[in-house]
């Protein structure tokens, strides 16, 4: 299993949300690089760069960002908040990112997003599906849909997309341990699924946990920021 610690951004500054709430705003650092230059120096091989402003105003906004952690890092990237359009798509990727995260567009444009996967590839695009209970959420979490999870991801694979992760937005910031049950029902009807678990890790044993079950990866964010999980814990994964 491998660990993927979140940076997320606003205003160019490392912080986490609690539930996904703005207002709910702590800033860890100013220096994102920083930060990533850590993780790199523990062993870690991957970072989950998130751009909550974008995500926020439906455009992408700190790619800059992006740029100097792919350029000054050799950080596998992931970069997701604010892709609306294929040019959004081709920015992330010209700018370092090895994956473009995509979550609404996924729920919500279905047709862009299969146009855009024929022109840069399935394997380019890391999906997103943020839940409550089973349903889907969009928009920086804000707006809860009808669709069911189950289905969404049966979807995708079908259409070649190799990894997901899935963030259930009622742990998200709490350091209250992860969704455990809704990951092996997941993984147990999708024998191809490349899971990636996200929010709610809060000690060495939820990533024990997750690996056991058979996630693939797992985001860690504010575990680690608040000092729960340490960065040596994280190189022994």
């Amino acid at each position: 299993m491998q660990i993927i610690p979140a940076i997320d951004i606003i205003e160019g500054k490392c912080v986490r949300l609690t539930e996904g709430d703005y207002s709910q705003k702590k800033v860890y650092n100013e220096n994102p690089l920083e930060v990533a230059l850590q993780f790199q120096d523990a062993g870690l091989e991957r970072v989950h760069l998130v751009d909550l402003d974008g995500a926020k105003a439906g455009k992408i906004i700190n790619w800059k960002v992006l740029e100097m952690i792919a350029s000054k890092t050799s950080l596998k990237i992931d970069f997701g908040g604010g892709i609306k359009k294929q040019e959004d798509v081709r920015v992330v990727l010209e700018a370092g990112a090895l994956w473009a995260t995509v979550g609404s567009v996924a729920v919500k444009d279905k047709t862009s997003l299969f146009q855009w996967m024929q022109e840069f590839g399935a394997g380019k695009f890391l999906l997103g599906a943020d839940v409550k209970g089973e349903l889907l959420a969009v928009g920086g979490w804000l707006e809860t849909t009808s669709i069911n999870i189950f289905d969404f991801i049966a979807e995708y694979l079908q259409h070649g997309i190799q990894q997901i992760f899935c963030t259930d937005i009622s742990k998200d910031g709490r350091l209250e341990g992860p969704s455990l049950a809704l990951y092996q029902s997941l993984i147990k009807q999708n024998k191809n699924l490349n899971l990636i678990a996200s929010g709610g890790v809060s000690s060495v044993q939820d990533l024990e946990a997750l690996r056991e079950i058979g996630c693939a990866g797992a985001i860690v964010g504010k575990a680690i920021y608040e000092g729960k999980i340490s960065l040596d814990d994280l190189s022994r994964f």
